[in-house]
């Protein structure tokens, strides 16, 4: 587990890059837009506690890195809860199995309820309930995805493996509408904002979640399959 736990963290930090250089390309840009538009309606007030500057650099790469190191030491753990008890697949294919079930109870359900606003586009006075229920989202879809895995599982030995997963992925899609349709509405977006900067920022948030779990997932199965090839080889070495 300890060994998982490392390679998972240092998979996610090499995550945190890959998505710290998209961030810088595609989603930094939107942020400025945003924040003219804010600084554009609103009065003069008191600077800002940290620049600008330092946000889209040091504070943009620390808050990524510190998310990416934890997200792979949580991978870590459930891949070592997943692996041999979800079908006879590799570390790789596992790796890339976790990985997809975590994009989509982390990144996809909760983006198609609680999309990303950037700046300007939220009021603080919500701000605690907003993200109370983007987080609540996060560990109901997460509960579902395992469940919907679960039903699966045990429906293939009567359905075959393809009609197995037809049935989970449904039982997914209603669980999360559902789920979906429970949770309160959050549309705080002022008028006359622009739509064109609130979609690409959106996209950009949404993008830098799927190269995160990307290149987590390729990575960690790159290392734990280069790892358990190697380990047999070592047992047969003398001593």
């Amino acid at each position: 587990m300890r060994a998982l736990l490392v390679r998972g963290m240092l998979a996610g930090l090499l995550a945190a890059a890959a998505g710290l250089i998209f961030a810088w390309l595609f989603g930094e840009p939107e942020v400025s837009l945003a924040i003219a538009v804010e600084h554009h309606h609103a009065d003069a007030g008191e600077p800002e506690p940290v620049s600008r500057i330092v946000q889209q650099t040091l504070g943009l790469a620390v808050g990524l890195g510190m998310f990416g190191v934890a997200l792979g030491g949580l991978f870590g753990v459930a891949f070592a809860i997943a692996y041999g008890r979800i079908g006879r697949f590799s570390a790789r294919a596992t790796a890339a199995l976790v990985a997809g079930g975590g994009f989509v109870a982390v990144a996809l359900v909760p983006f198609l309820k609680y999309p990303a606003n950037p700046p300007a586009a939220g009021s603080p006075d919500t701000l605690g309930m907003r993200t109370g229920a983007y987080f609540a989202l996060i560990a109901v879809s997460i509960v579902i995805v395992i469940f919907s895995v679960q039903v699966g599982r045990r429906l293939a030995a009567r359905l075959g493996d393809w009609n197995a997963t037809l049935v989970g992925g449904g039982v997914l899609i209603a669980l999360v509408a559902v789920a979906c349709l429970v949770l309160p509405e959050v549309d705080e977006v002022p008028a006359g904002f622009p739509a064109e900067v609130l979609w690409r920022f959106r996209i950009a948030s949404f993008g830098i979640h799927a190269v995160l779990w990307t290149v987590l997932g390729l990575v960690f199965g790159a290392l734990t399959e280069r790892r358990t090839v190697s380990e047999p080889q070592a047992a047969k070495a003398p001593m």
